[in-house]
């Protein structure tokens, strides 16, 4: 509750047109750069640091004083300095006694120290307002106006006066800020910027891992299977047709599993019968990489498009297409078109220009600039319904495709079946339990479940 508390106060605009003097210890690419942009929101600036001399790098409109000098000026001072330098602040504990210190520091590696930067600098000096803030967005983004994802700023502290002071600020410079809550949470802000794609790792794990699977099963039945048997080199293989099959196998994979999270959120909702207890760990991870899931999806689906563009030009097939006119010339005779295969190939591709049109729609959304324009009700029109539509299309493009290859004993190789055969179990798994999550006997309590109501109490926390 506190924290959404905070969070509704950081909304409310500064009333007061009166501006606080700000004053920044240390002169390194980070505090010049964050000292243009308080000048320019409007803020008097001065500079606390060892030497006093001036430089062409140092904002013209700011001051350049001792720290002690700079530090009386001021009820603001941003600490941009190392931790491994915070010592020289013991000395000045009772001129920054109630002044609200703003550390931005980070560190070279994960819980680098046992407590954090920010709560190390309240214990050097405990009379003062310590605030962690700043230490997500980079010198370079300052200076580049804070395009795009450098806008968020994270601030926690225990004071709420100096918080909003602090935030005051954030906003002034075109930023946004992010009330996570105490200073308890400011280690965890400081190790944000030190992980490398944290929601993707599982994603990209999980994708290499059944890129290397599927390499090697397309590789074992197109190309070592012939060779074994058939005596035929089709070793080329690997430069197309297999990444032109493994590419919308996995998009299919990864888009099924988007949504079977959801399907299983929902089977536990309704075992529990109530929403109120936590979704196990490895389920509440899932669900929070289901975007990056489905964007590398949508990266395969892509690369699937853009290698099925080429197939017309690829030495291969004209040979093939050649090969089969010669023949017929020579035997004198037409094969005739069979309707039925004229059917399934333009189903199949419409089914496949319909679900990567979705597919792209699906992305679009997710990006942070266009789902801020659309209302919680549309977007989740769009991800929800239309995803499920975008995996039935998707589904049914595989299976038009296969047609009747399903049961051709030729289709399986040292008995094993195609790869496309093996991205249909996940797709379908999913959509046949949607399906069935959808009759009335099941839908109605899972709603009133999801609306508050619980079917047995005594498993709430």
């Amino acid at each position: 509750m506190n924290k959404n508390s905070s969070n509704i106060m950081a909304l409310a605009p500064n009333t007061s047109n009166k501006r606080e003097t700000v004053c920044i210890f240390g002169t390194g690419d980070f505090g010049r750069a964050l000292g243009h942009k308080i000048i320019q929101a409007g803020y008097p600036l001065v500079f606390g640091s060892r030497s006093t001399q001036t430089s062409s790098l140092i904002p013209k409109d700011a001051e350049v004083l001792s720290h002690a000098e700079a530090a009386q000026k001021a009820a603001i001072i941003i600490i941009a300095i190392q931790r491994q330098h915070y010592n020289f602040l013991t000395p000045l504990a009772e001129t920054l006694r109630g002044k609200v210190l703003v550390d931005v520091s980070n560190n070279l590696k994960i819980n680098q120290y046992p407590e954090s930067n920010a709560e190390y600098l309240a214990q050097l000096v405990p009379g003062a307002k310590v605030v962690k803030a700043f230490n997500t967005v980079s010198a370079w983004a300052l200076q580049s106006g804070t395009l795009d994802a450098s806008r968020q700023v994270f601030v926690c502290g225990d004071d709420m006066e100096a918080k909003q002071m602090v935030m005051d600020i954030v906003r002034a410079l075109g930023l946004t800020p992010l009330d996570q809550g105490s200073l308890l949470a400011a280690q965890e802000i400081e190790n944000y910027p030190l992980q490398l794609f944290p929601m993707w790792k599982f994603p990209i794990l999980l994708s290499l891992g059944l890129t290397a699977f599927f390499f090697f099963y397309c590789l074992t039945r197109d190309v070592i299977y012939p060779y074994v048997y058939e005596n035929k080199d089709f070793s080329f293989f690997i430069a197309i047709s297999i990444p032109n099959r493994i590419c919308p196998i996995l998009a299919l994979i990864l888009l099924a599993l988007v949504y079977l999270p959801g399907v299983l959120a929902a089977i536990i909702q309704l075992y529990r019968g109530t929403k109120y207890r936590r979704f196990p760990d490895w389920l509440d991870k899932w669900m929070l990489c289901r975007k990056q899931l489905g964007l590398v999806a949508l990266a395969f689906a892509s690369l699937h498009v853009l290698y099925t563009l080429v197939i017309p030009i690829r030495s291969f097939v004209r040979w093939r297409i050649s090969s089969q006119t010669i023949s017929q010339a020579l035997n004198n005779e037409t094969e005739p078109l069979n309707n039925t295969n004229a059917w399934l190939s333009d189903s199949y591709l419409a089914l496949g220009i319909l679900g990567f049109f979705l597919f792209v729609l699906l992305g679009i959304t997710s990006l942070p600039s266009v789902s801020n324009n659309v209302n919680w009700r549309e977007f989740r029109f769009v991800q929800s319904k239309l995803g499920y539509v975008t995996l039935v299309l998707c589904t049914a493009h595989t299976l038009v495709f296969g047609g009747s290859r399903f049961l051709s004993p030729s289709s399986y190789r040292w008995y094993l079946p195609n790869a496309y055969m093996l991205s249909l179990i996940v797709p379908c798994i999913v959509l046949v339990v949607k399906f069935v999550l959808i009759f009335p006997c099941l839908d109605k309590p899972l709603t009133r479940i999801r609306q508050g109501w619980e079917r047995n109490p005594q498993y709430s926390e």
